[in-house]
């Protein structure tokens, strides 16, 4: 052999052909798998596909810092941003076996059933799960993409065979242009659309249907599980709320601060903070909903349909509520007007006592339809505080993204403990017999919310004009209420803010102070003391694992 032909050739125009060509089956492969597994998932249940149900396998896994690192980066976005990434991944993985597959057909079309078991072991070890039939989206869908795989490749230009005996190995492919380096530039067949069995038409015609079909797959399984929740849409606009039997009173007019840029006193339905770990909302019809009361300390159990919460006496209050992931500053904080069943009068009719009345249970469990479990104490659900399955939000039914048909909440406790939406299952149990979804996941048993207080004008980095300056926001401490807010520019004294009426010691507080501005930078400072006296501490502490404290700042510079 010559030491010419011991040098390594570059890889032919027919073997870069041949690969490109195998990378484009892969991800048409990959789309057939996930358009047939949406298209099953629509005739089983919208969360059994999987990538739902691999996000959400992810989620539960995911550490909790990593989560909370999502929550205040992206936001109520953290979902799409979540999907988004499980599709580029699996497009990659995709191109990846479409390559293999062009040396070793079998393996790459193995692969994409590989992935199949995967999506099926994610569907099948959610909690929320309904059995064996959840698998068949993720089967189904990675059958049909494995079959497609092996038939795309079949259709590629076979490879030029070496044509020395010795260097072939049996059962492998060999291409000329790569092994021998010969005729790299002299794939007629090539060049006329046929070589070796290559027809370009047919495999253009194939792949070309392919795709066509994926779409045409993925645009009726996305349709089907967009009707999916009819009945549940249905049930909603069916439903009119009583008038509850005791009302909230009127928001004194002085509630709202009249400055520009502060946030509303009361938030709309739409603007609302959503955090949750639900991909795919709920959407649960209200005639066939149950609510299941049980456990430790209960004498009667009671099973509750939709229609029994609304005959019974209704409360309706103003409440405010806030996320456990809320930075200092943040916008995981709103208030609403709701409307439910209180829940301590439930669980006294289940002959159910709090701990401090010789009650067996400490703990409280609700369940949604989604798996998710929530842990609250049961002494401040029985405590006099207005903890309630709220029915009604704003003067309407519960939006799906927050809860419909029936939610819970408990003033003054922060929502990973309190506020279980879909609500399915309540459970008295103790904190020693059961850790909650998050509590498994470092966060505390209990947490009451924190003091806070937040500048919503000026913005940070803004640049206002000297002179008078209006500074205004929000400060809170449910189920204690705000008794004193004090704003300080930079490290100069602190000044007593305007508070604006209080609507009740469970809603946000709005306040403002008319600030002498001078010219240059400044930093501004907001704290706020508690009807109990306690003042917003300094101290900074992240979220995990019972929510952050601190001052919250923001730098402005005065022109």
């Amino acid at each position: 052999m010559s030491d010419e032909d011991k040098t390594p050739r570059k890889p032919s125009a027919r073997t870069w052909a041949r690969l490109a060509l195998g990378a484009l089956s892969g991800l048409l492969a990959g789309g057939a798998a996930l358009a047939v597994a949406e298209l099953v998932a629509a005739a089983v249940r919208p969360q059994a596909g999987p990538v739902v149900a691999v996000g959400g396998a992810a989620i539960d896994r995911t550490p909790t810092a990593v989560k909370d690192w999502a929550i205040r980066n992206f936001g109520t976005n953290d979902k799409l941003v979540l999907q988004l990434g499980i599709l580029a991944v699996l497009a990659l993985l995709a191109l990846a076996l479409g390559t293999l597959a062009v040396r070793h057909r079998r393996t790459g079309a193995a692969g994409v059933l590989v992935f199949g078991v995967v999506g099926a072991a994610a569907a099948l070890g959610r909690p929320d799960s309904t059995g064996v039939t959840d698998a068949l989206p993720s089967v189904l869908g990675a059958v049909a993409g494995a079959a497609l795989l092996y038939v795309l490749v079949g259709l590629l230009p076979a490879p030029r065979r070496d044509r020395s005996p010795a260097a072939a190995t049996p059962g492998e492919d060999r291409d000329e242009g790569w092994d021998a380096g010969r005729d790299e530039d002299r794939d007629e067949g090539w060049d006329a659309g046929r070589d070796e069995g290559w027809d370009r038409r047919r495999f253009v015609i194939a792949a070309s249907a392919a795709a066509a079909a994926s779409a045409g797959a993925g645009a009726l399984g996305r349709a089907l599980n967009g009707a999916h929740g009819r009945e549940a849409v249905a049930s909603r606009k069916n439903v009119s709320l009583p008038p509850p039997a005791s009302r909230a009173p009127a928001v004194p007019r002085r509630a709202q601060v009249r400055v520009d840029g502060i946030s509303s006193f009361v938030t709309p339905n739409s603007d609302f903070y959503r955090v949750d770990t639900a991909l795919v909302v709920p959407k649960v019809d209200a005639t066939t909903w149950r609510l299941r009361l049980h456990g430790d300390g209960v004498t009667r159990e009671k099973t509750l349909t939709f229609d029994d919460l609304l005959r019974r006496k209704l409360i309706e209050r103003d409440i405010t509520l806030t996320c456990v992931s809320n930075e200092v500053g943040g916008p995981y904080v709103g208030n609403a007007r709701w409307i439910g069943v209180r829940l301590a009068d439930l669980l006294e009719e289940c002959g159910v006592r709090p701990p401090s009345a010789g009650g067996p249970a400490d703990q409280l469990v609700a369940r949604s339809v989604d798996g998710m479990t929530i842990g609250s104490p049961v002494e401040d659900v029985m405590d006099g505080r207005d903890a309630m399955l709220a029915v009604g939000m704003n003067g309407q039914p519960l939006p799906f993204d927050h809860g419909f048909p029936v939610r819970m909440l408990v003033p003054g406790l922060y929502g990973y403990v309190s506020a279980c939406k879909w609500i399915e299952d309540l459970e008295l149990t103790t904190f020693d017999a059961y850790d909650s979804y998050w509590v498994k996941r470092d966060w505390a048993r209990e947490a009451p919310i924190k003091t806070q207080s937040r500048i919503d004008t000026p913005k940070p980095f803004a640049r206002p004009k000297a002179g008078t300056v209006m500074i205004a926001g929000v400060a809170w401490a449910q189920h204690r209420g705000i008794e004193k807010v004090e704003v300080r520019v930079d490290d100069g004294p602190w000044q007593e803010a305007t508070l604006a009426a209080e609507d009740s010691r469970d809603t946000w507080r709005q306040w403002s102070y008319a600030w002498q501005a001078t010219k240059g930078s400044r930093t501004l400072t907001v704290r706020a003391t508690d009807r109990t006296g306690e003042v917003q501490t300094e101290k900074r502490t992240p979220t995990v694992p019972d929510g952050a404290s601190g001052w919250h700042s923001v730098v402005v510079t005065v022109d």
